[in-house]
């Protein structure tokens, strides 16, 4: 999501402005007036649609209603609270949902990027200090992991915001944010895939088409495209996938269909879906002696992954991965300066764009396969 506003004129005062606010589940998100307080101290205002978002609208993945969804996003700073020193009002600015307080164990350490202040894993839908700054028709609605980006105008932590280039476009940066930044960052930080190798990735929306931007940028010489929707696996081609396999199309497993094209199964496999049928599948994808296989979905709430530890016990390494392994506020802001620089594009990743009161349209497009990101304008 992009938003482009930015009026001094409402600095300290509640701004009115147009959401898309989830009541329930299972239903249409609904584009009401909302109250936004100001900022408080430390926190700031300023405003694609993402899988994880239609993970919360079908169920799968709780949080508290009625909520503000949307984390994928790129704004400019409209007013800043007490304390706040890395941006002020008219910066732009990338809205992470993974923060970087750069105090607490992870953030100190030197390979650990899943802050414990973020509110992702076990989300309370609630500002650091217990509070909303959101209400609606009389009630207060919750803030979605940090960010609350499907609204014209939401409150952030500063610990969650990265300062942009001042000449960066939001409209294709905001892919940052957790898209491209998620995909890319696993092959490239977390995998560490090496060049001459055989990757595979399942899942080929923009996470997993992100995923076959880094396997190519680390010099894989083959990279498997696994997904049932004949027009990703078509647009995955063109990014740089060099075998696509459709598993409607076989009567065996798909892991054994990898591991028979490839020999002896994949140097490295991604699971950029989200069920725990396809990271078993991933998992036994990948070379029993030294394959490494990283999980990215978002698996449905209370699943449990099940599967034979000899799977492991022959040298597999399993991984898990937020946001790329990126350190947010230290590392995103190269990333920006590699897509300011063409050193990364964004483009093929951006299949739509919508204004933002179509936002449901939006997520049609998602779940219908057509759309690998919508990019949504204010």
């Amino acid at each position: 999501m992009e938003q482009e506003k930015c009026s001094m004129e409402t600095t300290g005062k509640v701004i009115t402005c147009k959401a898309a606010v989830t009541w329930t589940i299972d239903a249409p998100m609904s584009i009401e007036d909302v109250e936004v307080d100001p900022p408080k101290a430390g926190e700031i205002i300023s405003s694609g649609i993402c899988g994880s978002d239609n993970h919360v609208l079908e169920g799968d993945f709780k949080v508290p209603l009625p909520v503000i969804l949307g984390h994928e996003g790129a704004g400019i700073v409209e007013s800043i609270g007490e304390g706040v020193s890395s941006v002020k009002p008219g910066d732009k600015v990338l809205t992470v949902f993974l923060p970087q307080c750069r105090k607490c164990d992870s953030c100190l350490h030197a390979k650990g990027n899943c802050c414990l202040k973020e509110d992702v894993r076990h989300p309370v839908g609630l500002m650091l200090d217990g509070t909303s700054r959101f209400t609606c028709r009389g009630r207060k609605l919750h803030n979605a992991f940090g960010t609350s980006t499907f609204t014209e105008y939401t409150v952030m932590h500063e610990i969650s915001v990265v300062k942009l280039d001042e000449a960066a476009p939001l409209e294709k940066v905001c892919l940052l944010a957790c898209g491209f930044t998620t995909g890319y960052g696993s092959a490239i930080n977390k995998a560490r895939v090496t060049p001459g190798s055989t990757c595979v990735v399942f899942g080929l929306g923009g996470v997993g088409s992100s995923v076959v931007l880094g396997c190519k940028a680390a010099g894989a010489a083959r990279i498997i495209g696994i997904d049932i929707n004949e027009e990703k696996l078509a647009r995955a081609k063109a990014l740089g996938v060099t075998d696509c396999l459709n598993p409607r199309n076989f009567k065996k497993p798909i892991q054994q269909v990898v591991v028979e094209m490839t020999g002896f199964g994949a140097d490295f496999s991604f699971e950029a879906i989200g069920t725990i049928d396809t990271m078993v599948a991933a998992l036994e994808s990948c070379n029993s002696s030294y394959g490494v296989c990283v999980i990215i979905g978002v698996a449905p709430e209370k699943s449990q992954l099940a599967f034979n530890p000899m799977q492991l016990l022959s040298g597999r390494t399993l991984k898990g991965c937020f946001l790329g392994d990126f350190k947010t506020r230290d590392h995103v802001p190269l990333l920006v300066d590699d897509y300011m620089k063409n050193k990364i594009n964004l483009d093929p990743l951006i299949t739509h764009r919508l204004p933002f009161l179509k936002v449901n349209e939006g997520f049609d497009l998602l779940r219908s396969g057509k759309s690998v990101r919508c990019v949504l304008s204010f």
